[in-house]
Order: structure tokens, then sequence, then C-alpha cells
């Protein structure tokens, strides 16, 4: 056999070696030595809401603000739309009905926490997602909610839920936020 043979022949055996890794890899998406250190996608730990599906389902006043000053107006105006409530209905899978923004239909929706204390109501998926609405404040007679994408919150402006049947109370209403650092619960 002369040189230029032998070197034809180990080429050919590189080159069919070469292949062989090559469509290894590129079954197996890592190189054989990179199977250690691929690690497993870790989906975080779901926080459950402080407020349940169950305290906010009942038939609600429904207003919305822009401006803080008008808040208190806003909260009587919701009341007044008691005759015809928006009504919040317990889903089929532990969550709420209701409507997301710019839906006709409602859809069941999660209560969500989230490790800086904060509720969300929205759809699968985690808290404080565009579609999603910061419950503000919570008291079990009034719900203050705000919808997260900075557009939505623009044209829905900052919504009031009054329960209807509740009675008026003079006590002053404390924000979520508020509640949750101070350690008051939030019913």
């Amino acid at each position: 056999m002369s040189g230029s043979s032998l070197r034809r022949g180990a080429g050919l055996v590189a080159a069919s070696a070469l292949t062989l890794l090559l469509g290894a890899c590129a079954t197996n998406d890592l190189l054989p030595w990179q199977h250690e250190s691929k690690q497993e996608e870790v989906r975080p730990v779901e926080i459950p809401a402080r407020i349940r599906p169950d305290q906010i389902v009942g038939r609600w006043g429904l207003a919305s603000f822009t401006n803080p000053a008008d808040r208190t107006r806003t909260e009587a105006a919701a009341r007044a739309q008691c005759k015809n409530p928006y009504v919040i209905n317990m889903g089929s899978s532990g969550g709420v009905v209701m409507h997301l923004a710019d839906q006709a239909t409602p859809q069941e929706l999660r209560l969500k926490g989230s490790q800086e204390g904060r509720d969300y109501i929205g759809p699968p998926g985690p808290p404080g997602g565009d579609q999603d609405r910061e419950i503000v404040s919570f008291d079990n007679d009034v719900m203050i909610t705000r919808y997260i994408d900075k557009d939505t919150a623009t044209r829905y402006g900052t919504m009031i839920f009054v329960r209807c049947g509740a009675t008026m109370r003079p006590e002053p209403r404390h924000s979520a936020g508020a509640q949750a650092r101070s350690g008051q619960p939030m019913h």
C-alpha cells in the first residue's frame, strides 16, 4: 500500500468518525460531554393569593376612576350600579369567572399571590402578567383593582367593586400592600 493510499484511508476513517460524532450531537442537542451540565427547567413555586376566590364571588356594583380625588364619588356610583350588578361566579377549577380586558365573554381566572405580597386576578401564568389586574385593596365589601398593562389601565382606570347589599361603613379602607406590611388580615 502506498503512502497516499494510507493517507486517504486514514482521512476516510477520520471523516467517518467526525460524521458519527456530529450525528450524535444533532440528535441530542448537546455535545456528549455537555449532558452532565444540562439543567432541568425549574418552575417557580406558585404562591396562593391572600384573598380566596369564594371571598370575591357575588354581586358587585362596578365603576372606575382615573383621578384619585374621585374615589369617594366613584364608590357611590358603583353602589348605585347594584341594580344592574357585575356578577362574579366560582369557576369549575377553583378560580373565579370574570372578564378580561376587551373580552365580551367572561372566563375562569385565577387569584395569584406574589413574593412581594401583592394579589392578582388573571389567566394562568406568573403573577403580574399583562392581562392581570392587581387587587389594590380588599375588605369584603369593597375591592379596588387596577390592570397591569399601562394601556389597559389608562382605558379602564382604577376599578371599584362594591358588594351589593353591603352597608356603608365610615372606617378607612387600607391598601392590600399596607395590610400585608402591618400584618392585618385581609378580610
